[in-house]
Parts: structure tokens; C-alpha cells; sequence
């Protein structure tokens, strides 16, 4: 096991409490299968497939020897002016499981380096076409599309925003968000059915405001997982490819966590039957072993950019980053492709999140302070009834509980998720809900 670090002067953690951290430490040493291993010697159960990523399980051997011999083999080359083997192999595997069109695959390292290379990517296409000053974006209230400033630009996660708003993007507008508290507070194993249209607003004051034909994309999760695993109302995303197609407009998912099984299929785009133009991914793409991203786009928009009077030594699109395809990654990408076929991840991520639905919400429903619970694919969120005077304290209280008592859960703002490995046994379930319902009990 490893040993404790020698001190805790240096790290700043990201995304983390760091003051509240430095009194009460919370350090991994050692993964496997389903569990780590604490600083302390404490076994804690992965509940949360380490932030969406370990979807096959911790320390799988396939993707330790596929990274020991690339190694041996090719450690790095250069992405620019050469490729490498493993980069195209992984290209190959990825597009494959991509719905329609969907074939062209640009690497970077990490979601928020994607969903900028998409925005950079919908520009030059429609400058390509002549139709430059298509350079509005649209996001969605409570998205998550990264922190690089053109995902948190697109992003409406209000705390993510509130510190950066000078250096933002400027042209970008918001839809409202797609949850109904009211009348759609429990979902389980189903869309919501809305009684309203949740894009009319779009239709009938953002495109109008802007003009359609200035519209560059709309990035959208078609879950919006960072916020809380907030699942669209029936038809929204097919209504939303409709009106892209009326007006021109780029339709990007952002599938940074849907993506590679979460919902029982290789992309949610797969499961919910509509194509993107484009769709970037990360996280489960490599099983989270290591920093790999990327945006998959169909033909035409590769079409585009190569469709150029510009010399043949002229790169066409000018946007690249040092370990795009880098050869260790893209090798753990192909393993991961590999074992998610092999073991049928896929369909063991449908049918563990049938029986994580159902213990969900048989366990919390009727909880003291819980006021909604939605399940779909292989992720459950619990949201509980906010405190004004300190939003999202209760839920990170219980996330430490649930900690102590051996199960790693995730609060996000007031709700509580589990999102865990698609290798997730039946009793393994039943003891990330149990923890979870008896943290709830105890914080009533």
C-alpha cells in the first residue's frame, strides 16, 4: 500500500472545500474492483464511478497491459504534422459506436478542452461555408460543458460563472432548463411528458432576439448530469434536432458523462435516436485510467474544412493540443472498447440501472426532506429540499457521512447521486442505497 503523503502544504485541490478538506483529509491509496482503499486502511465502496469515469471497474488488468506495452512501444510522438497507430485504432473504435454520420474524431485530453474544441469547430465550418458571422451559441440554464471559459460560457451552473463573467464569451444566450419540481419531481426508468412546449421560449424569443441565421450551435447534455442527473421531457431532443435543421444551427451533445454505456447504450444520442452534428466525450472513454477526450463530428463538417483553394501544405483547421491522440491514452481507449464488448457493459449498465431505479426509490422516496428522485440508465439522483440559508450544506454533510460509513456518493448543489460502474454487483447496490437512505435518516 502506498504510504501517506509527507504533507498537505502544496496540493491545491480542485473543485474541493480545500479549508474544510485540510481538517478532516480524505486521501485514496489503492483501487480495485469496486472499492478503495483509504489513507486509514478504510475499505469505501465506489458509488460514483470516481466522478463517472471508472465504468468497468478499478484496476482491470486489460487496460494496465495495453498501457505497460504501449510503453514499451511507443511512449509519445508528436500529434502535429504525423500521427500515430494507436490514435487512428481508437478513432476507428470510437466512431464506430457513434450513431449515423458521426465519424470524424478530433483528440484532446479532457471534456473541457472538447467542448471548446467544438465551439472553435462550429465557427470555422460555418466560415468555411460563407457564413462567418454565425457566431451565437446557445447553452442551457444549469449546463455543464467544462471550465475552459467557452464551456463555462456555454455553461449555466450559476457558481461556476459568477467569478469570470468579464472574460465569458459574449455572444451567448440560455434556454430554460428542463425540470418540472411540481409535476415532475419523481422519475423512474421513464421521460417526463410535459403539458408545455419547453422550446418555445427558443423558438419564439431566443432565435428571434438573435436572428436564426446568426446562430452558430446549441450545446446541450442530453442529461444533465453535473447538475444533478436532470433528465429531458419526452421529445425534447428530437424537437431540438428539428429546429436545428430548420435553421442551420449546429446541434452539439455534450456526452462527457453519457457517454460509453451510462445509458445502457454507447451514447445517450443512441438511446434517445437523435444525431448531433457533433459530440464530445472523456471520462469512461479510457475507464478513467488516463486524460483522454474528444469531439466525434459528422462528414459534413470535415467535408467543409477540407473543401479549401488554400495550398495543400495549408492546415485546414488551425486548433490542436500537445497530447491530442496521445499514443498511452488512445492504447487505453482501445482496451477499454475491447472490455466494454467483451464483458457486455453495455447491457449489464441497462440492467443494473433497472435494479438501481427501483432500490432508489423504493429505499427514499417519502424520506424526511427528500422532495424528488430520478432514475434513468445506470444513475440515480436525490434531491433534497434546499435551505436558503446554505444551499447544498446538507447534502455535502450527508456525502461525508455516507464517506465515513464506507460508500462514496456525490453532492451536487442539493442532490445526492449514484452513478457507479457498470460491474456493480446486486448486493453492492443494495449497500450504496442503504448507506445513503440511513445518511438521509440521520440528517432529517
Amino acid at each position: 500500500m502506498s504510504q501517506a503523503p509527507a504533507s498537505m502544504d502544496h496540493l491545491w485541490l480542485p473543485f474541493t472545500a480545500n479549508r474544510h478538506f485540510l481538517q478532516q483529509p480524505r486521501v485514496m491509496v489503492q483501487a480495485d474492483g469496486m472499492h478503495f482503499t483509504t489513507q486509514a486502511g478504510q475499505q469505501v465502496l465506489d458509488g460514483i464511478s470516481s466522478l463517472w469515469c471508472v465504468v468497468a471497474g478499478h484496476n482491470r488488468a486489460p487496460i494496465n497491459q495495453a498501457i505497460t506495452q504501449q510503453l514499451k512501444t511507443l511512449d509519445y510522438a508528436t500529434a502535429f504534422q504525423v500521427g500515430n497507430d494507436r490514435a487512428f485504432e481508437a478513432a476507428d473504435r470510437i466512431a464506430a459506436l457513434a450513431p449515423g454520420d458521426l465519424n470524424k474524431v478530433l483528440f484532446c485530453s479532457s471534456g473541457s478542452e472538447a467542448a471548446d474544441t467544438a465551439i472553435k469547430l462550429a465557427l470555422a465550418y460555418h466560415r468555411a461555408r460563407g457564413q462567418g458571422h454565425r457566431q451565437v451559441f446557445i447553452g442551457r440554464e444549469r449546463g455543464y460543458h467544462g471550465v475552459g471559459l467557452g464551456g463555462m460560457s456555454l455553461g449555466g451552473i450559476p457558481g461556476n460563472r459568477k467569478v469570470f463573467g468579464a472574460a465569458m464569451m459574449s455572444r451567448v444566450d440560455h434556454m430554460r432548463f428542463i425540470h418540472d419540481p411540481v409535476n415532475h419531481a419523481y422519475i423512474h426508468g421513464e421521460l417526463p411528458q410535459w403539458s408545455e412546449d419547453p422550446l418555445l421560449e427558443l423558438e419564439q424569443r431566443i432565435l428571434p432576439l438573435h436572428d436564426p441565421s446568426n446562430v452558430a450551435a446549441i450545446f446541450v447534455e442530453p442529461i444533465a448530469g453535473s447538475a444533478g442527473w436532470y433528465i429531458p421531457p419526452k421529445g425534447y431532443l428530437q424537437r431540438l434536432r428539428q429546429i436545428c435543421d430548420k435553421h442551420g444551427i449546429l446541434l452539439v451533445f455534450d456526452e462527457v458523462i453519457t457517454g460509453f454505456g451510462r445509458m445502457g447504450t454507447p451514447f445517450a444520442a443512441n438511446y434517445f435516436d437523435v444525431t448531433p452534428d457533433m459530440l464530445t466525450f472523456a471520462k469512461g472513454v479510457t475507464n478513467g485510467v488516463i486524460p483522454l477526450g474528444g469531439v466525434i463530428c459528422r462528414d459534413g463538417i470535415h467535408a467543409a474544412l477540407m473543401n479549401t483553394d488554400a495550398p495543400q501544405h495549408a492546415i485546414e483547421f488551425a486548433h490542436g493540443y500537445t497530447y491530442s491522440g496521445h499514443p498511452v491514452a488512445c492504447a487505453a481507449a482501445v482496451a477499454s472498447m475491447d472490455l466494454l464488448a467483451e464483458e457486455n457493459l453495455f447491457q449489464r449498465a441497462a440492467d443494473s440501472g433497472v435494479l438501481l431505479g427501483k432500490a432508489v426509490h423504493a429505499a427514499m422516496r417519502g424520506l424526511p426532506g427528500v422532495v424528488g428522485i430520478r432514475t434513468l440508465g445506470l444513475a440515480a439522483a436525490v434531491e433534497l429540499a434546499a435551505d436558503p440559508t446554505a444551499p447544498g450544506q446538507k447534502a455535502y454533510n450527508i456525502f461525508l457521512d455516507c464517506l465515513a460509513h464506507g460508500v462514496l456518493v456525490r453532492s451536487a448543489g442539493d442532490n445526492l447521486v449514484l452513478a457507479p460502474a457498470y460491474v456493480v454487483s446486486e448486493s453492492q447496490i443494495a449497500q450504496m442505497v442503504d448507506t445513503l437512505a440511513a445518511s438521509i435518516k440521520r440528517h432529517a
